[in-house]
Formats: C-alpha cells, sequence, structure tokens
C-alpha cells in the first residue's frame, strides 16, 4: 500500500472518530435538535475546525471555581434581600393572570422576588443617559458600582470616567466590572490607569486566553449593563459606557440607539445583589453589603403604582430564563405585543410563539435595525421574515442608525427592558439582566418610545418581500442553518 493511500486511510479515521466523539457527546447532552444537528453538520463538513470550535464553544462550562463562589455568595445575598421590609414586596393580588404567571415563573427561576415598584424613568439617547449617570454620580456619597459589556474611551463617555474620579477622591467606593473581551481596548488604554490612581477599582470579567479556553468557554459573555448608586439608584438597560458618535463609526450603520431606565425604590436591591453575585464570582470577595438601612425602602414617595422584577439570566442560573418569560409574555398576550431587537435570529419556540400569538389576532409588531454590524447576523435575521410576515405579523425596519434598544410591552401593561437580544446566543448563553415591570405608567412610557422607532422605520409588505433574488434567498436561508451557532 502506497503512503499515500496510508495518508488517506488515516485522515478518513481521523474524521470519523471527530465525528463520532462529537456526534455521541452531543446526543450525551441531549442538545436541542437544530443546535445538535448543526454542531453534527459542521463537523461532519469541516472535521478538525469543527471539532476545534465544538471543544472551544460548544460546552457551556464556566469553571468550578466561579460557580463555587456564586454558591458560596448565594445565602448572604439571599439573607439581604430577605431583610427587606414587608412593605418593599409587590403583591400578586394586583397582577392579572398573565403577569401573575410571568412573575411566579421569575421568581421561582431566579430567586429575586417581586418588588414593589416606586418610580422608574425612562431615559432615552446617549446624551441624556451619560448626562443622567454624570449627575447622580457628582452626587454619589457612599458608593458606586456597575457593571458593563463595553466601555470604549472618547467623546461623551470621557464624562463618566471623570465623575468616577472625583467620587473616588472624595471617598465614593467605585467599584467597576468590564468584560474583558467587550472591554479590551479600555482594559489596555491609558483611562483606566488615571481611574485606578484616583481610587477606582476595576476588574476584568470572564478574562479569555489559550490556556483558559482549554477549561472554560471563551465565547460566554457578561453582556449586562448596570450602574447602582449609594444603594438608592439603579440603571439598567442597552446602553454601553460608549459615545455613539464616535463608537463603531467605520460598520457603516449609523449611530447605535439605546435607552435605559433609572430606578428609585427595592428594585435597586436587587440590581444590587446580581452586581454583588457577579463581583464575588471574578473576585472571590465576598463584597461588604451596602450600609444603608434596608428600611429607608419605605420612605421613597411612591410615583408609580406597580410592581416590578429584576431578572438575571445565564449559564449559571436555571436553564433559558429570559427566554421562558418571553415566552410566556409572548403565550399571555391578548391585544398587543411590541418588540425592539438589534439582533434577531430566534429559535423553533420563539418563531412558533410570535406566528401563534400574530394568527390568533394579538397586533404583533417587530422593529429591527435596517443594517446591523454583523453580515451574518442581517442575512440569517432575514430568512425568518416570510414566515413571520405570512402570520401576520408586523416588520418595522429602523432607519435612524443601529436601533440597539431591547423590548418587549405586552398590552400596554406589561414591560421587559434590559440586555437581552432575540437571538440564541444572548437568550441561552451571556450573562444578561432584564427588568420586568407591571405597571401601565412604565409600559406607557416604553411604547412611547417604541412608537417613536417605529416612525422612523419602513415597513416591510409580503408581496414586496417575496420578489428579492433567488440568489439572496438562498443565501439567507443559508446562513440561517448557522443560527443555532450564531
Amino acid at each position: 500500500m502506497s503512503n499515500a493511500a496510508v495518508l488517506q486511510y488515516a485522515l478518513v479515521g481521523i474524521h470519523g472518530c471527530l465525528f463520532l466523539a462529537v456526534s455521541l457527546r452531543v446526543i450525551a447532552r441531549a442538545l436541542a435538535p437544530s443546535t445538535g444537528l448543526a454542531w453534527i453538520l459542521l463537523v461532519a463538513l469541516f472535521p478538525v475546525g469543527g471539532f476545534i470550535l465544538y471543544v472551544l464553544v460548544g460546552e457551556r462550562p464556566l469553571g468550578r471555581l466561579r460557580l463555587r463562589r456564586i454558591v458560596e455568595g448565594r445565602t448572604p445575598f439571599q439573607t439581604r434581600l430577605a431583610a427587606l421590609p414587608a412593605n418593599a414586596y409587590g403583591t400578586l393580588a394586583g397582577l392579572t393572570t398573565e403577569q401573575n404567571q410571568i412573575a411566579r415563573l421569575s421568581s421561582a427561576t431566579s430567586g429575586l422576588p417581586l418588588l414593589r415598584c416606586d418610580r422608574v424613568e425612562v431615559i432615552a439617547g446617549a446624551n441624556a443617559v451619560l448626562a443622567a449617570i454624570i449627575a447622580d454620580l457628582e452626587a454619589a456619597r457612599y458608593a458606586c458600582d456597575m457593571v458593563f459589556y463595553i466601555w470604549q474611551d472618547g467623546g461623551l463617555a470621557n464624562g463618566i470616567a471623570e465623575a468616577l474620579e472625583r467620587a473616588a477622591r472624595r471617598g465614593v467606593r467605585c467599584r467597576i466590572l468590564l468584560d474583558a473581551v467587550g472591554s479590551r481596548p479600555f482594559l489596555n488604554g491609558d483611562r483606566i490607569r488615571h481611574l485606578r490612581a484616583a481610587g477606582v477599582r476595576i476588574e476584568a470579567a470572564l478574562p479569555v486566553g489559550p490556556i483558559r479556553a482549554l477549561f472554560v468557554r471563551a465565547d460566554l459573555r457578561l453582556h449586562r449593563k448596570l450602574v447602582i448608586i449609594d444603594g438608592r439608584i439603579g440603571y439598567t438597560g442597552s446602553m454601553n459606557l460608549v459615545d455613539p458618535h464616535v463608537f463603531k463609526r467605520e460598520a457603516g450603520v449609523g449611530e447605535w440607539i439605546d435607552a435605559m431606565v433609572r430606578i428609585e425604590g427595592p428594585p435597586v436591591a436587587a440590581l444590587e445583589m446580581v452586581f454583588l453575585e457577579d463581583w464575588l464570582a471574578e473576585t472571590g470577595e465576598l463584597p461588604t453589603l451596602p450600609t444603608r438601612p434596608l428600611a429607608e425602602w419605605g420612605h421613597v414617595p411612591l410615583t408609580t403604582a406597580g410592581s416590578a422584577l429584576v431578572v438575571p439570566s445565564g449559564p449559571d442560573l436555571v436553564s433559558d430564563i429570559i427566554r421562558r418569560l418571553m415566552l410566556a409574555a409572548v403565550y399571555g398576550a391578548e391585544r398587543e405585543l411590541v418588540i425592539t431587537t438589534p439582533y434577531f435570529v430566534p429559535d423553533e419556540a420563539v418563531m412558533t410563539a410570535l406566528e401563534t400569538a400574530a394568527m390568533r389576532g394579538v397586533d404583533v409588531t417587530l422593529i429591527v435595525p435596517e443594517r446591523v454590524d454583523s453580515h451574518l447576523v442581517r442575512y440569517a435575521s432575514r430568512s425568518f421574515f416570510d414566515g413571520l410576515l405570512d402570520a401576520g405579523v408586523r416588520i418595522r425596519q429602523f432607519r435612524g442608525g443601529l436601533l440597539h434598544t431591547k423590548s418587549l410591552t405586552v398590552d400596554g401593561e406589561t414591560t421587559l427592558f434590559g440586555t437581552f437580544n432575540l437571538d440564541i446566543r444572548s437568550l441561552r448563553l451571556n450573562f444578561e439582566i432584564t427588568f420586568v415591570a407591571f405597571d401601565p405608567g412604565v409600559t406607557a412610557a416604553v411604547r412611547s418610545l417604541q412608537a417613536e422607532y417605529e416612525a422612523t422605520s419602513a415597513p416591510i409588505e409580503l408581496g414586496a418581500w417575496r420578489k428579492r433574488t433567488p440568489a439572496r434567498r438562498f443565501l439567507e436561508n443559508l446562513l440561517r442553518l448557522a443560527s443555532p451557532l450564531l
């Protein structure tokens, strides 16, 4: 037998072994059929590359040390929440049947309770958001804690850094967690040295590296956006610490359009617990709990009449928390469902829920940006439009930039607002945070913002959509096959 023949048989054998190894592992893990078949197909077509990719990102390991820290910290953090005064909690009695189900599901999966919603302000646009955070930082007296996926130095975002330096120099304890990948340029830049010199504590979350990648999945990212000031004021939403006038201008998608909610009242205590767990997981330090008396929550003036939930999600918690909540909200809608999301690559369950809602008479509107910063996501996303349009879903493409706000409103009564995208990665893998408000006033404010987005959007009509070229349709459907992996 020639050397060429021996080599050929060896390659076939290696291919078979890699294919069998991944196939057996996928079956043993009982993955969703679409995801499992996508991995098997990838390894069948690209045996070595597919196998390496599966080893790097196909599993969901967080690392034993991180998981142990999370478990160890959960008891004192839960004790802290249990010490809230009785009037800080929301009541199920005032909720609709659908809201009641969402609240029960959330508390059962996340462990965080339904809380009274005192004061919530929806802030749209980078200028307004950054100005509000800076104003609260200037008034901070005790502590400021932040979590962000991306912090990019430059432009208006510099005002946050300068306000943090001033706060730290006057004795405010400042702690910041930044995702190691999303904020890599900032973590390696000059600005961070000035902040640390002023006394600001900054840590990189979920660091990556060649050796670490062998034991911990590298693409699980801390996608949360949180600001907690003096344990009294909280922010969350879609916006990173960036100035959209300078952020990713080379992508050719226009300015990123974001919004945040500013919260006062008991839900801030839940946001605080999420930060403390993240800080413990990354540093191993059980943080000093805030000194502000929890009883003070009873003295915050009421400006809303509802209740709220803080829902953290990620691979360290019950699987697919936010996906389950979103599905419950969609199936519970009776009149209207409006969604804004920058990245729309749903799985079968989400697609079925949206189509079913529209087919049973719910007015379903999906608002997505006309252009996004990922060509793969752009084309894969559009492959889903045919089925949605055919079912009666109204699709609007936002033309004022990359619409990055993530929101879902139901029947003018319920709002899901936070960091999650309607794609498989966000709903199942990344560490996200969602603010769920059962409050007509909050929902009216978010619904008004959604209406502004829709007014700057172009409708997609089914007839015109189906006239796109066969080549484009083929490309969209081809990339849709990779959607479980995007």
